[in-house]
């Protein structure tokens, strides 16, 4: 009997018996409420145990509030190991969850909004080989951290969930599939499904909050006497002051080598010491560009080798001594160093803690790539190479950068972040008024030129500002420590480079129009903080300060 009930238990899962070994058994459904609620999702107020979920505990309207609680409990008929497997029976239970996982989709008054294919990594491998129902606090006024908190800050903060929540009433859709991307990406049925009504209510902004800000006597800058869409930069005011977009704490936009618009928030001003993050990393290869052009190096192409005694540090293999300069500009020398891996030996984290930074990156072992084939974000590169850099310019990288750079520019109010050995760390954290980036960014549009100085050789800023990697399909480019991005507006396309940095942080040079535009931000961590970044500029700047 109980061999007859296994068989049927399979034909069920769609399996044989032969594949039954891959496939963990899910738990048993025994709560009346899953049992009445199978397929769906609830939405919820309070963290309650699904054998203590009452009907009436359900929400089915909500005046929506961002500092209260919500979220949802998912009621299934089978585990997600099990829904994997009938998109594609051949794979094994590690296999499947090294491919796939859930499916969210977010739905405003019958249009989806945003579709996340949750990442692999999200949820314990236990649970999606066992679990029927569980839970996903979405809103926290407690801040409890989930990956659902993220997701929901992906949806409502970095593809268009608040816009399409505005004043008034709607009804909010969450729709669940499994997938699979083996390397197509596969889509099952409908897991579960369910939805509430949310009264979004009327945010107050002040005049002054919305207004257009005056641009201020002595700026440094020839100040534009172009008109812009006034209209466009008030809604995008607005947005910012119902805190729509977040954490946004300056915008300035240059057209024509002329300050355009200057825009501060979250008691900023133009004084203010932003701090970008990563967007000092850019700096580096300038500042590196520079001392190639003084002769401090003969160019890019110096192997590591030639300012380190590589057989001195751990891991020692021949594949260190052809690691360039270049290589390190380009984020591919081949060191085993990934930021977005946390699993990484090179992950950034791991440096921090260390009384030696440059020491941590030569100790570290290589990977099987040649220097120069293969990208991965690694920090702990640029900390090198503004030690190469301290080591050959006269009287230090501090003193060097000062003269060279800051002082042609008239920039004269800056803090660094140092490393334990107290040198500037060109890994980031570089903190200037947001006028000063942007003559860093006007600088490079300039081709190197300021005043009629050469600053940085031509040369240099177009190396810098070629896309090393075209083939990616994980990104639009890189080049020396710049990123390539190319904006969108209507069918139009604006390539541009630009340094970038945690939080949303952004020096944007675009190619061939004239503009440069910065914004700082300090959504530091937050999933949102550069999709926020790129809607500003798609959605507001570029169609309010240029037209073809």
């Amino acid at each position: 009997m109980k061999s007859i009930l296994l068989f049927v238990i399979l034909l069920s899962f769609g399996l044989s018996s032969g594949q039954s070994k891959n496939i963990a058994d899910p738990d048993a459904i025994l709560q009346p409420i899953h049992k009445k609620y199978i397929n769906q999702i609830i939405f919820l107020d309070k963290t309650i145990s699904p054998d203590q979920i009452k009907e009436s505990d359900f929400l089915k309207t909500m005046v929506f509030q961002e500092d209260k609680d919500l979220g949802i409990r998912v009621f299934m008929d089978n585990s997600l190991v099990n829904y994997l497997h009938r998109i594609d029976p051949a794979l094994s239970t590690d296999e499947l969850l090294k491919k796939g996982n859930y499916q969210f989709n977010f739905y405003v008054d019958g249009k989806l909004i945003y579709t996340e294919n949750l990442n692999t990594g999200a949820g314990l491998p236990e649970d999606k080989k066992k679990k029927t129902t569980f839970r996903i606090p979405l809103l926290s006024s407690k801040n409890e951290d989930s990956w659902g908190k993220y997701m929901w800050m992906r949806f409502y903060l970095g593809n268009g969930g608040v816009d399409a929540l505005t004043e008034g009433n709607h009804v909010l859709k969450i729709e669940i599939k499994p997938y699979l991307k083996t390397p197509s990406l596969k889509v099952g049925n409908t897991i579960a499904a369910g939805e509430i009504q949310l009264t979004v209510p009327h945010k107050n902004t002040s005049e002054q909050q919305v207004a257009i800000q005056a641009i201020n006597p002595n700026s440094g800058w020839k100040v534009s006497d172009e008109t812009f869409d006034q209209e466009k930069i008030r809604l995008l005011n607005t947005k910012i002051a119902e805190n729509r977009f977040r954490d946004i704490t300056s915008i300035v936009v240059i057209k024509n080598e002329k300050l355009l618009l200057e825009e501060y928030f979250s008691q900023s001003g133009r004084d203010s010491l932003q701090d970008t993050r990563s967007v000092g990393k850019s700096f580096a290869s300038a500042l590196m560009g520079i001392a190639i052009k003084d002769g401090y190096f003969k160019n890019e192409n110096q192997m590591l080798k030639e300012f380190y005694d590589l057989k001195k540090f751990e891991n020692y293999s021949s594949s260190k001594d052809s690691v360039t300069i270049k290589s390190l500009l380009t984020m591919s020398s081949g060191f085993d160093g990934n930021d977005a891996d946390e699993e990484s030996p090179g992950n950034e984290e791991n440096m921090y803690p260390t009384k030696n930074w440059v020491k941590f990156v030569l100790d570290l072992p290589t990977t099987e790539n040649k220097p120069g084939k293969n990208w991965s974000y690694f920090t702990a590169g640029v900390v090198l190479t503004g030690d190469i850099l301290d080591q050959k310019v006269p009287k230090g990288l501090e003193n060097y950068a000062g003269k060279k750079l800051f002082q042609p520019l008239g920039i004269t109010n800056y803090q660094w972040q140092f490393t334990p050995q107290r040198k500037p760390s060109l890994a980031g954290g570089l903190r200037m008024r947001t006028l000063d980036f942007a003559k860093f960014g006007q600088l490079y549009k300039n081709n190197g030129m300021w005043n009629g100085q050469s600053v940085i050789d031509k040369n240099w800023v177009k190396k810098s500002f070629t896309n090393y990697f075209p083939d990616s399909q994980d990104f639009e480019g890189y080049g020396y420590l710049f990123w390539r991005k190319v904006y969108k507006v209507g069918n139009q396309r604006f390539e541009a480079y630009q340094s970038s940095g945690n939080g949303g942080n952004k020096i944007i040079i675009f190619t061939e129009i004239p503009l440069v535009i910065v914004i700082t931000a300090k959504a530091y961590n937050k999933s949102y903080a550069h999709l926020q970044s790129d809607k500003i500029v798609e959605e507001y700047l570029l169609p309010a300060v240029y037209k073809k």
